[in-house]
């Protein structure tokens, strides 16, 4: 059974920075598919970032380029997300997801079949 286990989550000020981080189980002979989503009440599930450890290719969304960096640490099989220039419309309960041994990686809630239970994560 896989667990996925999110922590880093909190309140910040506007403009202010959060590292997200996710717990991954090893699985060192094969490649991942490692995501970070967000969803605000109302809202549908949004793909923040997306990492294909094979060749570390990465993928934001418009509304986080160049603010947020997703990023995964083989030896601490640690996902994380950095999070710079919060903006209220920030605020959301943030989860990471993956899905090992692939060939593909893509930013869609599809593409997943394993999720943690989220992290909150407030801008005011």
């Amino acid at each position: 059974h896989v667990q996925l286990v999110e922590s880093g989550g909190g309140s910040v000020q506007a403009g202010g920075s959060l590292t997200l981080s996710c717990d991954v189980p090893g699985y060192t002979r094969s490649s991942f598919c490692l995501g970070w989503f967000r969803q605000a009440p109302g809202n549908e599930r949004e793909g923040v970032a997306a990492i294909f450890t094979g060749i570390n290719m990465t993928s934001y969304a418009d509304s986080v380029k160049d603010r947020f960096t997703v990023s995964h640490d083989y030896i601490k099989n640690t996902l994380y997300l950095q999070m710079n220039g919060l903006k209220p419309e920030d605020t959301a309960m943030y989860y990471c997801a993956a899905h090992f041994g692939v060939r593909i990686c893509f930013r869609s809630k599809d593409m997943f079949n394993y999720w943690g239970q989220g992290t909150q994560v407030t801008v005011s």
